[in-house]
């Protein structure tokens, strides 16, 4: 588990805070345990565990879960639709450099333009 903060508060705003029990994040799903495992299985995501050893998983997470669910509930194997996030992921940071390259590029060229 992370260190804790001095304002826990905080941490409601952190997408990234592991604060759903596997229980409670498989609920939330509407799935089971066993899914949010087989997902950990193929390195889709990779909760974080607690003192006591329990898997405790962020928002973050459970949106891909729930990506992960809507793919293997359209008939999608389980490690196809792992493989089709990690790309779908991969794409769109890809994508984000590209485009901060461009403006980089674009930014560049006009303080180059002569006056």
């Amino acid at each position: 588990m992370p260190p804790r903060s001095a304002h826990p508060v905080a941490n409601l705003d952190d997408d990234d805070y592991p604060a759903y029990t596997m229980g409670r994040a498989a609920d939330m799903l509407g799935t089971t345990p066993a899914f949010l495992r087989a997902l950990g299985e193929h390195r889709l995501i990779t909760p974080l565990r607690s003192e006591g050893g329990h898997r405790r998983y962020s928002r973050y997470q459970l949106r891909i879960a729930a990506r992960a669910r809507e793919l293997v509930d359209q008939g999608t194997p389980i490690e196809a639709a792992c493989r089709i996030i990690i790309l779908e992921d991969q794409l769109e940071e890809a994508q984000r450099i590209n485009q901060e390259l461009r403006a980089a590029q674009e930014t560049g060229h006009q303080s180059k333009a002569p006056a």
